[in-house]
């Protein structure tokens, strides 16, 4: 069994539709509700739709697809989830509000334009290993089993980093302080990092198969998303001026876990 063009294209361009779809649905719902971060939870969904159609259209070994649409499923629905229950009952994301203003126009249109389509193209983009795997051939099973386990050790630590914020919230005495605490003193974003490994684990399960090794910026455009744009470096600058953030800065890595400094140095 060989990659089928053909049946990529078909893939493909399914998915593309049915993102498409999704986003615009999101859109009519964020106006309703008068904020944008409706589509924090749409993120994570739009992802399982790729797979699902992916695992539906596509001719390459049923085990793969069924893999990448398990993988996909867990990852995407726990997120979603996730961001569902943070934002209920809340305003507008600050991070979006900031994005969105002072621009030009009608303030809907620069919400679609701004905020859904790109994060439409993104999932759309980042999900091209699922895409290809789901035309591809029958690869090297032991490639894909590591890509698993990467993704497992992703999910873990996005989850558990995930819990243990969502617990040191709910406890009235640390209102105000700076989260420093388990996976949280190894790195500053412990959920960025893991959904990071999720992607590339994914992208090794494409990659166990021709093309999927192609495939290869997809996870690249996630990290830098993840790092550089929309995640990690955006929030830092949300937390900037939150008293105790610049020493608990100084002290705990940026992205990849490493030990805590013990001390901070004084000049």
């Amino acid at each position: 069994m060989t990659f089928m063009m053909s049946n990529f294209l078909a893939v493909t361009g399914l998915s593309f539709v049915a993102v498409v779809l999704m986003m615009t649905v999101t859109a009519v719902e964020g106006r309703r509700q008068g904020r944008v971060s409706v589509v924090d939870t749409a993120w994570g969904l739009g992802f399982v739709v790729v797979a699902a159609v992916a695992a539906l259209v596509g001719d390459g070994p049923l085990w793969r697809r069924l893999v990448m649409l398990v993988l996909v499923a867990a990852w995407g629905l726990r997120l979603s989830s996730h961001m569902h229950r943070r934002n209920a009952g809340k305003g507008e994301d600050p991070r979006y509000a900031a994005m969105l203003a002072d621009q030009p126009g009608d303030p809907f249109l620069v919400a679609v334009r701004k905020v859904y389509a790109v994060q439409g193209l993104a999932v759309w983009f980042v999900s091209l290993p699922i895409q290809v795997s789901a035309s591809s051939g029958r690869g090297l099973p032991f490639v894909a089993v590591i890509g698993a386990l990467l993704w497992a050790v992703g999910l873990a630590f996005e989850a558990l980093g995930d819990r243990q914020l969502a617990s040191f919230k709910a406890d009235p005495s640390n209102r105000g302080t700076v989260m420093d605490r388990g996976l949280w003193s190894w790195t500053r974003h412990p959920n960025y990092f893991g959904d990071s490994c999720v992607w590339w684990g994914i992208f090794l399960v494409a990659a166990s198969a021709w093309p999927g090794v192609l495939t290869i910026l997809s996870p690249v455009a996630m990290t830098y998303f993840l790092v550089f744009a929309t995640g990690a470096r955006l929030l830092e600058r949300h937390m900037a001026e939150r008293p105790g953030y610049q020493a608990y800065q100084q002290r705990t890595s940026y992205f990849l876990p490493r030990p805590p400094k013990r001390s901070v140095s004084r000049g």
